[in-house]
């Protein structure tokens, strides 16, 4: 039996086990393949790091999967472009797969879209000012941002460090009681199987990068989107 691919194209190495992890609760594949750069979220790195070059190396590492569709998972590597760049970096990606493609930061936009959520916080590991710049994206496609709290960290790989335990404190320090949503935006986090917990605590739906990124990837191939322990975005097709 012909078992469904999706291709993820991964900066460096930090919580790619995010995604054979769920990869077991939805029964298909998850390629995961890896470009290399700096990891430092800076954005001359973050741009190099998103750049044609290396996303082609990336979708041609991923070819002999042959994959129903192709995703950037990375937030930062996407969103550093601002909103007409990371369109202009997916149409392009897509292109060079030939299937259709997408990145976290709009995997965000449509995610927030099929629950129904415009007011968001962010619990945000980056920097000031690259937290800055997905609060801006996300304005840019008309969600509102209520909070916006950064860990002030400076590369994937410390975020990769970060225990279940200081993923929680992250979230709920940074969470609003008005917002609709909590997001976590960062794909060097292991998240995916905190989710429901996040959930749990917070009493709303918490979005974070890998899931985001896995659920985007099977909605661009078409594929069903359910699965337990996952969170609220995979409870249902939408």
């Amino acid at each position: 039996m012909t078992v469904d691919c999706v291709g993820f194209i991964y900066p460096d190495h930090a919580a790619e086990s995010d995604y054979p992890w769920a990869a077991a609760r939805l029964g298909v594949e998850l390629a995961v393949v890896h470009i290399y750069g700096t990891d430092l979220h800076a954005v001359p790195e973050l741009l190099d790091l998103g750049s044609p070059a290396r996303l082609a190396d990336g979708a041609a590492l991923l070819a002999p999967r042959r994959p129903a569709a192709v995703v950037w998972a990375c937030t930062s590597g996407s969103f550093v472009y601002g909103p007409d760049g990371a369109a202009d970096q997916v149409a392009r990606l897509a292109a060079t797969a030939g299937v259709p493609a997408s990145s976290t930061s709009f995997a965000f936009v449509h995610a927030l879209a099929a629950l129904g959520c415009a007011r968001v916080a962010v619990a945000a590991s980056y920097p000031q000012d690259i937290a800055e710049l997905f609060v801006g994206f996300l304005a840019a496609h008309d969600i509102d941002v209520t909070s916006m709290g950064n860990a002030g960290i400076d590369t994937a790989a410390e975020v990769g460090r970060l225990s279940p335990e200081q993923v929680a404190a992250l979230a709920a320090a940074n969470d609003d009681p008005g917002a609709d949503a909590l997001l976590i935006p960062d794909t060097a986090m292991h998240t995916v199987a905190q989710v429901e917990t996040l959930e749990r605590s917070l009493g709303k739906p918490v979005l974070t990068a890998n899931a985001v990124t896995v659920w985007e990837g099977l909605r661009i191939a078409g594929l069903p989107r359910r699965a337990a322990g996952l969170g609220a975005l995979f409870k249902d097709e939408r």
